[in-house]
């Protein structure tokens, strides 16, 4: 007998772009006015990891440019953009996160992760620096010698994957630079040349849950390092997925350390990564980051948003106040009969930490989904407040094995549906539909049509596929209840928790 699986569902920013091909940029301007977050939402570009800077109370903001497909799960970054705003408006290949800093000689220093030519080391990613007069560019080496950092240079050299650099100007002219990702954080002081390491070697250890993404920045005499962290897990404050990641914060009293973590800036966003950059403008200050919320986003299709950053200055040092995201006015819901958008899904099965319960209501179904897009079983093999009314569901699963096969995540075997009497027992639906349960995987699954029923709970029972005593898991990427009649989404709202899983 193959073994069960129970789920339950309980029912006016105006914009220059200019893009950097290269170091060695070419500008092609587009005027862009944006009403909220994010900054462009009409999928005619997509951009990524935000690095702002503001120069004469105009802030530019350095980001990478993502190209992947709508289906494509992976970076294709190849080439920067450079975003110019005047007094923005909150009311309304491998060209990875780069920064651009403005050194005591007043020229502009783009700091960038490249893949090194001709590289024997294990990771060809390295760390190069291009210089130009004007912030726009363009930009040329300001290194001919090659990268200032990789695996073999300064010697002797490092085993870590070399991207995310952030640079910071300190106030008495001396340069900092830290860098690196997969929990590994290094940083160097430079000569005031900007391209020359000076010193040994500082190796971070102390920020909590740290991933990658650095930032560095000061305030008075504080030194605050934001970054992506992914400290994933049940006591985690802030990541519920390994994929998800939220940006944290913590400060030293020097640039080179040590560091105390002091706590959480910004929760997950839509997208699998974050990446923080700060600025000041005038008295306030403002927390730049990426999303997928533009229109055909996806965590490799995403864009750049920023929302004010707030301090509480009765602490000492003074803390980062998590910042409430903003986004855009939505556009009005239409009317529907998926009451489970406004459930609040759990399982009664534990979830491995990969996947997500929250991704079974979002409305999102996945043509090419990653973990958190779907719950699932698969882990290496192996209270109401009202009634409503429900006549059909559907359910779109998520499968990367065939049917009947007994590793990784086929579809069911088999499921049904079960309703919550008025009594407490579970009792099974009465299908009237010709196909009742289909186990094929589609993105548009069939309705299973049932006699309506008035319950306080909706659940689940899927058999999982396998055989030889042996079991795979078993993937939803979306399930909706269904009621009789549509109801507009403010109606659905007080159907909120009536449902679970």
């Amino acid at each position: 007998m193959a073994p069960l699986v129970a789920v339950a569902l309980a029912l006016s920013f105006i914009v220059r772009s200019s893009v950097v091909a290269s170091p060695h940029l070419r500008r092609q301007t587009t005027t862009i006015i944006s009403t909220g977050n994010p900054i462009l939402a009409d999928g005619f570009i997509y951009s990524a990891d935000p690095a702002p800077i503001v120069i004469d109370e105009t802030v530019y903001i350095l980001s990478g440019r993502d190209g992947a497909g709508a289906t494509e799960n992976g970076f294709i970054m190849n080439e920067w953009k450079s975003f110019e705003a005047q007094n923005p408006d909150l009311s309304g290949g491998t060209a990875y996160a780069g920064q651009v800093v403005q050194g005591a000689d007043g020229k502009f220093y783009m700091y960038a992760p490249v893949t090194q030519a001709n590289s024997g080391a294990s990771d060809p990613f390295a760390i190069g620096v291009a210089v130009s007069s004007d912030i726009l560019g363009p930009f040329t080496d300001a290194r001919s010698s090659g990268p200032i950092i990789s695996q073999g240079v300064p010697s002797p050299g490092n085993t870590i994957q070399n991207i995310d650099p952030t640079v910071l100007v300190d106030t008495d002219g001396r340069v900092f630079i830290y860098f690196g990702t997969f929990g590994q954080l290094l940083g160097y002081e430079l000569e005031s040349d900007m391209i020359t390491i000076k010193g040994a070697v500082t190796k971070v250890n102390s920020l909590t849950g740290y991933f990658e993404a650095p930032w560095l920045m000061k305030l008075v005499s504080t030194y605050y390092m934001l970054y992506a962290a992914k400290n994933a897990g049940g006591s985690s404050p802030c990541t519920p997925t390994s994929h998800h990641a939220c940006i944290a914060y913590g400060t030293a009293s020097g640039p080179l350390g040590p560091r105390t973590f002091r706590g959480i800036v910004l929760d997950i966003v839509s997208s699998t990564t974050s990446h923080p950059g700060v600025y000041q403008l005038g008295n306030e200050w403002f927390i730049t980051y990426h999303t997928r919320d533009a229109v055909g986003g996806t965590h490799f299709r995403r864009s750049i948003a920023f929302d004010k950053l707030t301090w509480d200055d009765t602490t000492s040092p003074p803390s980062i106040l998590t910042v409430v995201q903003t986004h855009r006015p939505a556009s009005a819901n239409e009317p529907t009969r998926n009451i489970a958008l406004c459930a609040t899904p759990s399982s009664t099965n534990a979830t491995p930490i990969q996947y997500w319960i929250k991704a079974i209501n979002d409305e999102r179904v996945e043509a090419n989904p990653l973990p958190p897009d779907y719950w699932c079983s698969y882990a290496a093999e192996q209270s109401p407040e009202t009634t409503v009314e429900v006549n059909g569901a559907t359910m779109a699963f998520f499968a990367d094995q065939p049917t009947g096969s007994n590793i990784g995540v086929p579809p069911p075997a088999s499921w049904k549906l079960e309703y919550l009497m008025s009594a407490g027992s579970w009792t099974a639906v009465s299908v009237t539909s010709s196909g009742a349960y289909p186990t094929n995987v589609t993105d548009s699954p069939e309705e299973v049509s049932f006699q309506t029923v008035s319950t306080t709970s909706l659940r689940a029972i899927l058999m999982i596929s396998g055989w030889g005593g042996q079991f795979g898991g078993v993937g939803i990427k979306e399930w909706a209840a269904l009621a009789p009649t549509t109801s507009s989404y403010k109606d659905l709202k007080a159907f909120a928790k009536v449902f679970y899983f």
